[in-house]
């Protein structure tokens, strides 16, 4: 398995340690989940987030690429701003969801999901009929996310680059704990606010030592895998192989909003997605709450509560916070209304549930 700079210090400290996307990756501390969550919504806690991928898109092509393979309207983005966006795969599907940032004038930088960096590099070389200059930075950069409430106060200790003027979807690059070229980027996947740091991996044990030495006075503690999995939950965040993958389409997924067909854009799958959203989708992905007590996971069947099976679950928890199931899932178009009572079938008995607006985590 491969390791980030910080896998040393995650056994040292007794995490629980799992395969994921091909790392050794901490799934939780000796606290245990709920804690590590709880942690992050009401006060700091540090996520490895360094098996990520990175690819930096470069020159004067670098634009026209990037408004044909993403979903978001790339040209709006302005240097200095960050961007949710998917890349369509053509068929209605999606590749990968994924972040895009301006770094400079001609020169942007792909966060893609860890488990598919192989697969979408491959895919942005092959779909790279206007030669932009891409390059695979992902082994050379190594990503830590501070979160929670009291996130920007501890981290503003640690750099003269004022903190509280980047606001969300925003980054600047600076000096961070010493360390020389950080970004240092208002975003995150937790919806308890923060930031993100990239930086090259060998500076991650002096920033680790840094945030660690500062926290002390803000009980920052380290999480993994699992908490912030739970976290995303919370929010209805999209986890890509959950609630979105090659078979799913963002307008189904609720994600119109980062789909921008443009005259001139040339969008892979944009008239699809102008179709969609004129005719609608066959089913759609919703939240809910259960009113049985029980915990929905992914695959189990969601039925209309009289046998009829409407769907299926994408992800599901017992909330940290509100301390009910709760979960997302695709239901027929037909049903999906929030207020809609469902059911989840668990060990062939239908548990009674209801659709609610996001985020469950307010």
């Amino acid at each position: 398995m491969k390791t980030t700079p910080f896998t040393d210090i995650h056994t040292a400290l007794g995490a629980k340690m799992h395969e994921f996307a091909g790392y050794n990756m901490p799934i939780e501390y000796p606290t245990g989940i709920i804690d590590e969550h709880l942690t992050v919504c009401n006060g700091a806690g540090v996520f490895d987030v360094s098996h990520m991928g990175e690819f930096w898109v470069k020159g004067a092509q670098a634009l026209p690429f990037l408004q044909r393979i993403c979903s978001n309207d790339i040209a709006s983005l302005s240097v200095g701003k960050a961007q949710y966006n998917c890349f369509p795969n053509g068929k209605g599907g999606i590749v990968d969801d994924l972040i895009v940032y301006h770094y400079e004038p001609e020169k942007y930088m792909l966060v893609v999901n860890a488990a598919n960096i192989d697969k979408d590099w491959a895919w942005c070389n092959a779909n790279n009929s206007e030669k932009a200059e891409l390059e695979n930075a992902s082994d050379k950069i190594a990503q830590l996310a501070i979160q929670g409430p009291k996130a920007t106060e501890l981290l503003q200790r640690l750099t003269k680059v004022n903190l509280s003027e980047i606001p969300y979807y925003a980054f600047a690059t600076g000096a961070f704990a010493d360390v020389e070229n950080v970004i240092i980027s208002n975003t995150g996947y937790t919806g308890a606010g923060g930031f993100e740091l990239y930086f090259y991996p060998q500076f991650g044990l002096k920033i680790w030592d840094a945030l660690f030495a500062e926290g002390k006075n803000f009980n920052l503690k380290p999480i993994g895998l699992g908490a912030r999995d739970t976290l995303r939950m919370e929010m209805g965040f999209c986890l890509y192989g959950h609630e979105i993958d090659d078979t799913t389409s963002p307008i189904e997924a609720g994600l119109g909003w980062i789909t921008k067909p443009a005259e001139g854009k040339n969008l892979i799958d944009g008239d699809l997605y102008l179709r969609q959203r004129k005719d609608g989708t066959e089913r759609k992905l919703v939240a809910f709450e259960m009113i049985d007590r029980g915990i929905p996971r992914a695959g189990y069947e969601i039925t209309d509560g009289q046998g009829t099976v409407t769907g299926h679950v994408t992800s599901g928890t017992m909330s940290p916070v509100r301390k009910i199931g709760i979960g997302m899932g695709y239901v027929k178009t037909p049903y999906a209304r929030i207020g809609n009572e469902i059911a989840v079938l668990v060990r062939g008995k239908e548990l009674r549930a209801v659709q609610v607006k996001l985020p469950f985590r307010k």
